[in-house]
């Protein structure tokens, strides 16, 4: 039987020394052997499909492969570093949604109340008659003639799989994401109309999860960003994952880029840098920038791979325990009810046994409990990719990936 991409590496590395038999990989320097993922990517670099990638491969105990390719900022040339940060945007979300979760483990949080025992301002919520067209921003315009009492109060588990008729975004929050308080912009939520009877659809929704941070704070006593600080970050050793970039750290963001014009005949992608267009600047600021819970946090490969071994380990990383067992199955398991013809967890998208999350700027994370693989990518680009090549790079990545964790055939053919 022929060997797979992680058999055929890993003999290599022994050869030179670089791997032990056994315990975490020693990363060789970036091309310095050649490999399925880099092979597949670098073309993609060479015709600016993307600027640059981190591409990360882990099991439920250590790291398999970490491999920044192509360019971090390409007028300057800046090799992609494997330490890179990038916005992670949505991304966000599952850890917004495993913070609610360990106060429901603890018992401070039902996920049958609705959120208006937490959040008074919650009720008597109403409703569109006919579920509204979204614009652009969206948000839609309120007429009191085509609204109609909430069948129920939304719950905590629709805010959390996007079944609550809470809009993406609200009328009154400015351009920027980061620009409201917290407890300002879910005020703001609750002061307009639900988009359709709870739990009747689904419609994807930063406001839910930002409502589930506002929970958070309420039942604490303790500002989000604090909680999770303590609760996960810090006793996670996740020390690059944060809302406010410092200086240092803000050196090491990968430049976003979109795609700026395809040659259609020469199958040719051009790409233009572009600042981070729902944040505000400069990102180190304290004072005016507050934390998106939905989608605001900064973060490199492998403090996501920290976070996602947890996961995959049923809730717990180096003998500590974050999260029950029955916290876990729910958050990675359907419970939008198949609700608009998609599979959501708990701050997690499902799909075929697999969970993970997408970002705004396409970087994603995904585990496989089955074949026990995580796979992080990390890569800043707005708007669509623009060509097959673009749209397959995921979907590729996880096969490749899946490659690098595969247990060792039994027998192998001469």
């Amino acid at each position: 039987m022929q060997m797979n991409a992680f058999q055929t590496i890993t003999q290599r590395l022994l050869l030179m020394g670089l791997l032990c038999s056994s315990g975490p990989a020693v990363f060789p320097q970036a091309g310095a052997l050649p490999d399925p993922i880099q092979s597949y990517l670098q073309p993609l670099v060479d015709n600016h499909t993307i600027a640059g990638a981190v591409i990360l491969v882990a099991n439920k105990d250590h790291a398999a492969y970490l491999e920044p390719v192509g360019f971090s900022n390409l007028a300057t040339k800046t090799p992609m570093r494997a330490d890179s940060l990038f916005w992670i945007a949505s991304v966000s979300k599952p850890m917004t949604a495993t913070a609610l979760m360990m106060l429901v483990d603890e018992g401070k949080v039902n996920l049958d109340d609705p959120v208006e025992k937490y959040l008074p301002e919650f009720k008597g919520q109403m409703v569109y008659r006919i579920r509204p067209a979204l614009g652009q921003t969206g948000t839609v315009p309120i007429k009191p003639s085509e609204l109609v009492p909430a069948d129920h109060p939304i719950l905590v588990r629709e805010i959390l799989s996007h079944t609550s008729g809470l809009p993406f975004r609200s009328a009154a929050q400015p351009g920027a994401l980061d620009l409201l308080p917290l407890k300002d912009a879910v005020r703001s939520y609750a002061d307009e109309p639900l988009l359709f009877q709870p739990f009747t659809d689904y419609s994807y929704s930063n406001e839910g999860l930002n409502t589930a941070a506002r929970i958070i704070e309420v039942v604490t006593g303790m500002p989000y960003e604090q909680f999770m600080q303590q609760r996960l970050f810090d006793p996670l050793g996740m020390s690059y994952t944060t809302f406010w970039p410092s200086p240092e750290q803000t050196g090491r963001i990968a430049t976003t880029y979109r795609l700026s014009k395809r040659d259609s005949l020469l199958e040719a992608t051009s790409l233009e840098a572009t600042p981070i267009d729902q944040l505000t600047y400069p990102l180190s600021d304290r004072q005016h920038r507050y934390p998106m819970p939905a989608g605001g946090l900064f973060s490199t490969a492998s403090d996501m791979e920290k976070f996602c071994r947890m996961i995959l380990n049923g809730g717990v990383l180096d003998g500590k325990r974050y999260l029950s067992e029955r916290a876990l199955r729910q958050m990675t398991s359907t419970q939008n009810g198949g609700l608009g013809g998609t599979d959501y967890g708990f701050g997690w998208a499902v799909s075929n046994g697999t969970f993970g999350h997408g970002g705004a700027y396409k970087n994603a994370i995904d585990i496989d409990p089955a074949t026990g693989r995580i796979l992080v990518f990390m890569v800043q680009q707005n708007g669509p990719w623009g060509t097959p090549a673009g749209d397959a790079i995921l979907p590729t990545l996880k096969r490749l990936a899946n490659e690098f964790v595969a247990p060792p055939s039994a027998t192998h053919s001469p």
